[in-house]
């Protein structure tokens, strides 16, 4: 969890003050492996966000090669687990940099809002320079779209737009707006085990088998 806000790690049932954190992993403080622990349902592990993390991007800058250190620090664990997810903040800072050099491919999280079309025109020009100059190997594994909400004229217009204009890389699965999904944090649990049976949960579990069966992951 690369995020100052903690959401990731509050969702799993974590409390936003561990230590040691990413942001020690970040700082070169402590390693991935000491800082990982075991979350949520058999075989998750995450490493934890703690608030350190927004002053990350004022003091990341100062150290040297400081855009590889999360690769760097991932690559004696990476054997260990099938999937490594990087759950970025909601900016194209250092840390978010730090996050792309380490990744093999990236999902780009889109919601059903205009301005997000626009935030995502900037995200796939900062991607193509973070190819050109610090990871030649990252690709788009592809764009879901999230909080979805089909009977507004809003939604369907920059779902249709999106699919018009990255026909190969928008998922078909759909995240819709949903209640199960918004409150299932506050149970410090998945929505997958918070309400397995709701559409929210059922459509991250569609959009997991989608990533998992098509190698876009």
């Amino acid at each position: 969890d690369l995020d100052a806000q903690c959401n990731a790690t509050v969702a799993l049932g974590l409390a936003k003050d561990q230590t040691p954190s990413s942001y020690e992993c970040l700082t070169g403080e402590t390693s991935v492996a000491e800082a990982a622990r075991p979350a949520g349902p058999d075989n998750l592990w995450i490493v934890p966000a703690n608030a350190d993390l927004a002053g990350a991007s004022v003091e990341l800058p100062r150290q040297r090669d400081f855009e590889r250190r999360l690769r760097d620090g991932l690559g004696p664990v990476r054997e260990r687990f099938a999937y490594t997810l990087i759950d970025c903040p909601p900016s194209l800072g250092p840390v978010t940099v730090n996050a792309l050099v380490a990744a093999d491919k990236v999902i780009v999280p889109v919601q059903a809002e205009y301005l997000a079309l626009e935030g995502l025109v900037q995200f796939l020009d900062t991607l193509k320079l973070i190819r050109r100059e610090l990871n030649p190997d990252l690709t788009m594994a592809g764009v879901v779209i999230t909080m979805h909400d089909e009977r507004t004229r809003l939604a369907q217009d920059v779902e249709r737009e999106l699919r018009e204009h990255l026909p190969a890389k928008v998922y078909e699965t759909v995240i819709p707006r949903s209640i199960r999904v918004a409150e299932a944090p506050s149970y410090g649990i998945p929505v997958g085990e918070h309400d397995p049976g709701s559409p929210g949960a059922k459509a991250y579990l569609a959009l997991a088998e989608e990533v998992a069966s098509n190698g876009r992951a």
